[in-house]
Parts: structure tokens; C-alpha cells; sequence
């Protein structure tokens, strides 16, 4: 997608063998918080998205493949930062604020991503190429239905909509333990005949994990940003089934730009990320 359909944020990708990296640059100012709701998550920074917190500000949201070992993509992301100045404001220099997800991929017993994917991830975001979806960047190596034993496909979704002036945005990189779920509330992969829950256990348990990214152009507060984040994971349990396991991180990070600084409806634009979230989770399978 051009940039105008990712409001005006700056998103590509690194894609390699199996694996990738998917990078979101807001523009300078933009106000973040997020939720993990997955009992095993791979993070960076999420700490600092707590409300609570003293930094309110997101510089770029980095999506990998690798578990814990993609999450070195996101030096690669601060490195790139620093040298454009852009960061945090201290006594020496900007402190790129960089947040990091990352999904369990074949990558983890092969080339995981590292700092030199999340740059070139960033380079390409900045440059203006073209944002694909499906196999590609953070979702070439999800699968999805593994809780049946099965390994049907996954990949990165985007889904855009508009809530009143202000546009809103869903990014998710779908590598889900349980079944992505149609909008005729059926999943999307399985047969009728194998609809029933799967009554053993897979050997799939540990190769999970949704992660995504909520981006609005309205003026919101970090607290704001945080329910936002909240009603992405309600977009996850509409279209995920099981959503939120032991064996999935799933995250959201919500960003807010602030240019539309028309006073809008809070609980509106959550009912409308959540289903914007659906959305965007269904397209990352539906080729």
C-alpha cells in the first residue's frame, strides 16, 4: 500500500528466507502505548508504553520474525534513527525510541533477523516502496491453525478505515496458534468435517505469536492510546480462535499521530479499531 493508505506513517519490509522484518516510522511526536495479552511474549521497550510512564512518544514500531533473537532487528532500527537525529530529547542527543515485537518462525534454528534486516526494513520504509501483505517482511514464515496439528497460512494484513475525520489504520502480522475465523464466524482453513475443537494436544505449542499495530492520525493521550491498543485485542478474539494462549505473545502497539485534532468520540473509535482489527487479521490469510 502507498503511503497515503498508511495515513502518513512510513511502513516496509525486510523479507528473507522464512522470516523478516516489517517496520512502521510514525512521524515525529506521535503518542504510543500498547497491551500484551499472550502468555509468552518477545518484546522490546514495551515497558515504556505503560501509561504510567515518563515517555509518551514512539519513534518506530519494529515487527520481526525470530522470537527473542529477531528482536535484535530493532538495533538495527535505533541505529539508522540516531544518525537521522531523531529520537527522545536528551543533555546528548535523541534517544530513538523503538519498540519491538517479534513471532516464533522457522528463522529460530536458522538465521533469525538482526540489526542489519531491521535497517534495511527501515531504509525501505523511508524510501516509499510499495507495502505488500501476505508472505512477506515479519509474515513470511507464519502459519496459522496449529493447535490442530495443522500449518495453514498466515502473513502480515492491513486493514484501513475512517472514523469520522480522523483515518485509522491495522497492521497485524498473524502466526496464531488457533484458526483465523471468517466473517461467517467458521474458520477460514478448516472443513466442516474438522470443525470440532482439537481434543489433544499438537506439537506446535511454542511456534506462535500475533502481533500488531494500531495507527490513527487523531489527537489522543498515552492513556487514550492504551484503550485503543485494549480494543485491538478484541479485533484478535473476533478473528482468532483460540485467541491469547499460553503459547502466543500477542500484542498491540496503538500509535497516534495528532494531526486531526478534532474532538472525537473515544469509545467510538475503539468499536472501530476493534472491527478494523478483524479486518486487517483476515487479510493477511485471504490471498
Amino acid at each position: 500500500m502507498s503511503e497515503p493508505q498508511l495515513l502518513s506513517a512510513w511502513a516496509g519490509h525486510w523479507t528473507g528466507t522464512g522470516t523478516g522484518v516489517t517496520v512502521i516510522v510514525p512521524p515525529p511526536g506521535t503518542v504510543g502505548a500498547g497491551e500484551v495479552r499472550g502468555g509468552a511474549p518477545a518484546t522490546r521497550e514495551f515497558a515504556l508504553l505503560d501509561p504510567s510512564r515518563t515517555v509518551d512518544r514512539v519513534d518506530a514500531v519494529v515487527l520481526s520474525g525470530g522470537s527473542a533473537f529477531g528482536l535484535a532487528a530493532g538495533d538495527g532500527a535505533v541505529g539508522l534513527l540516531r544518525e537521522l537525529a531523531v529520537g527522545f530529547p536528551t543533555p546528548l542527543g535523541p534517544v530513538p525510541i523503538v519498540v519491538g515485537m517479534s513471532i516464533f518462525d522457522g528463522s529460530v534454528s536458522g538465521a533469525p533477523p538482526d540489526a542489519v534486516s531491521g535497517r534495511r526494513a527501515v531504509v525501505a520504509a523511508l524510501s516509499g516502496e510499495e507495502f505488500t501483505t501476505g508472505a512477506v517482511g515479519a509474515g513470511a514464515g507464519a502459519s496459522t491453525g496449529k493447535w490442530r496439528g495443522r500449518l495453514d497460512p498466515g502473513g502480515v494484513g492491513l486493514a484501513v478505515t475512517s472514523v469520522g475525520p480522523a483515518s485509522l489504520a491495522a497492521v497485524a502480522v498473524v502466526n496464531a496458534w488457533g484458526d483465523v475465523i471468517g466473517a461467517d464466524g467458521r474458520p477460514i482453513f478448516v472443513g466442516s468435517s474438522d470443525e470440532e475443537e482439537p481434543e489433544a494436544a499438537n506439537p506446535f505449542e511454542m511456534a506462535n505469536t500475533t502481533v500488531a499495530v494500531l495507527l490513527t492520525d487523531a489527537r489522543l493521550t498515552k492513556t487514550d492510546c492504551f484503550l485503543l491498543a485494549q480494543s485491538g485485542h478484541t479485533g484478535f478474539a473476533r478473528a482468532l480462535n483460540p485467541a491469547h494462549s499460553r503459547f502466543d505473545g500477542d500484542a498491540v502497539v496503538a500509535l497516534a499521530t495528532g494531526e486531526v485534532t478534532d474532538d472525537l468520540n473515544l469509545d467510538l473509535l475503539r468499536a472501530v479499531a476493534a472491527s478494523t482489527m478483524t479486518e486487517a487479521i483476515r487479510n493477511a490469510v485471504i490471498r
